[in-house]
């Protein structure tokens, strides 16, 4: 934790200081899968070693250490600073590396890196070496990232919520093979009478998805088939009503390899569930760890699902300066392009961890239909303007803008939720200005009441296109 404070306090200086100094050699990485090349200039623009590629081993770092101390007592420079984008995961095993040789690392943002490299020549080629020097020049910029080096409790808790993800997206493009692939094509009746995530749904795919065979069997064989029980009224109305399609199906003609796909489909579907069960478990487990986990489960709306990932996606809370760099982290801040007399309204900027962003707004719903502060709140938030179009979802985004800030500052204060926080009075932020601290530690995050949210809510979750409103 002290390295950590003491790594955040150096980034914090280069920020500042590094325009115009001259102590710093800067060394501009870019990062592949098997080889890295780095380029090492100083902040004035001078070119000390154009290009040096070295083999991503441990071999290969150390060539890049004995090359970086060479030129650094060559030219007298006292400080040196490695910067790379990162790429993949192929970026990591170099930046910790470096960081447990005490070296100061930075990361560089790829729509920086994206937007920068056409300026350095005026053209959009783009190979390794112009790489490297993008790097380096927007490091010389000051137009970098810090490079956090997690506890070993928060990166596991990042990698299992990462795995989590990766388990459900494989799960829904499952139940899409199933619903769409299979049952669209052999027997599109059986849609009609089945839910893709009850067992039932997977038990006729796996066995019934014939209708010739769904057809000849009995309705003591289809449910002893099936596995249920067949204890009540409505499930043997359901399967009678499917059996009685059967025979005059639209499916197409049935074969071997759809029978295999069928039940190949539905042993990984299952499969896939447990290890999303098994995941949540271990997901609970490491979450207990963390005294701030109590604290965000207090706040109403705040499940463990959501707990977990905004414990996970901010980490050490002090790395954060003030509201506005939490905000950004989820899409939350305001953004809108204003030129001259074109006063344009500022909207969410959409960016950084949408799904955090989402899990927000499901929590600021909640909280503000059954939790009896937030919807006091809630209500005192519409007064004098139900009647305009998608206020409702505008202010759910403001709340949960507001209750990302509650979590953070009691992550800070290590206390649990009090209503005294939605009670706090606020000022709006504009999308340029910076974030200031009221006594009671909440960031001033509240939006002018001019600003206008989308208020179509896929809109403003997924990056879809949508209609401006105005309020």
């Amino acid at each position: 934790m002290e390295r950590e404070q003491k790594r955040l306090e150096q980034f914090r200086l280069l920020r500042k200081e590094i325009r115009g100094s001259q102590q710093y050699l800067v060394v501009g990485i870019d990062i592949s899968k098997d080889t890295h090349n780095a380029l090492m200039r100083t902040v004035s623009g001078k070119i000390l070693y154009r290009r040096l590629t070295f083999n991503n081993t441990r071999e290969g770092f150390e060539t890049l250490l004995l090359q970086v101390e060479a030129v650094q007592v060559q030219h007298g420079l006292k400080e040196v600073v490695f910067g790379m984008e990162p790429t993949a995961n192929y970026h990591k095993p170099l930046g910790e590396f470096l960081i447990n040789q005490n070296h100061q690392v930075v990361l560089i943002s790829p729509e920086a890196a994206k937007q920068n490299r056409p300026l350095l020549d005026g053209r959009w080629n783009k190979h390794d070496g112009k790489d490297c020097a993008n790097i380096a020049d927007l490091m010389c910029q000051g137009k970098c990232l810090y490079y956090e080096y997690p506890s070993p409790e928060l990166r596991d808790l990042r990698n299992l919520l990462s795995l989590n993800r990766k388990l459900k997206k494989l799960e829904q493009g499952l139940r899409l093979r199933i619903r769409n692939h299979l049952v669209a094509q052999y027997f599109p009746e059986l849609d009609q009478y089945c839910h893709w995530g009850a067992n039932e749904g997977l038990a006729l795919v796996r066995w019934c998805l014939d209708p010739a065979v769904m057809a000849a069997l009995s309705d003591e064989e289809l449910i002893k088939r099936l596995g249920t029980p067949g204890r009540t009224i409505a499930q043997r109305k359901r399967l009678s009503a499917l059996k009685d399609k059967a025979p005059s199906s639209i499916g197409c003609q049935f074969g071997d390899s759809v029978e295999f796909e069928g039940q190949s489909v539905v042993k990984l579907l299952k499969e896939v569930r447990q290890a999303m069960e098994d995941a949540q478990e271990q997901i609970q487990g490491v979450c207990q760890k963390f005294k701030e986990y109590s604290y965000l489960l207090s706040i109403p709306g705040f499940g463990p699902t959501l707990s977990a990932m905004v414990l996970g996606a901010i980490g050490n809370p002090w790395r954060f300066q003030n509201g506005a760099q939490v905000l950004k982290m989820v899409g939350l801040d305001l953004s809108a392009s204003q030129s001259g007399k074109s006063q344009g309204v500022p909207i969410v900027s959409k960016k950084g961890k949408a799904e955090i962003r989402y899990a927000l707004y499901q929590a600021a719903t909640v909280a503000s239909s059954r939790d009896k502060h937030f919807v006091a709140y809630f209500t005192d938030q519409l007064r004098g303007r139900e009647k305009e179009k998608g206020i409702k979802t505008k202010k759910r985004v403001k709340l949960a803008a507001k209750m990302l800030m509650i979590a953070w500052t009691l992550m800070k204060k290590h206390e649990r939720f009090d209503p005294k926080y939605l009670s706090a009075q606020t000022q709006p932020i504009a999308a340029h200005t910076t974030v200031k601290t009221r006594s009671g530690g909440i960031p001033e995050v509240q939006p002018a009441p001019r600003v206008v949210y989308r208020a179509n809510m896929k809109a403003v979750f997924l990056r879809l296109p949508t209609k401006r409103t105005s309020t």
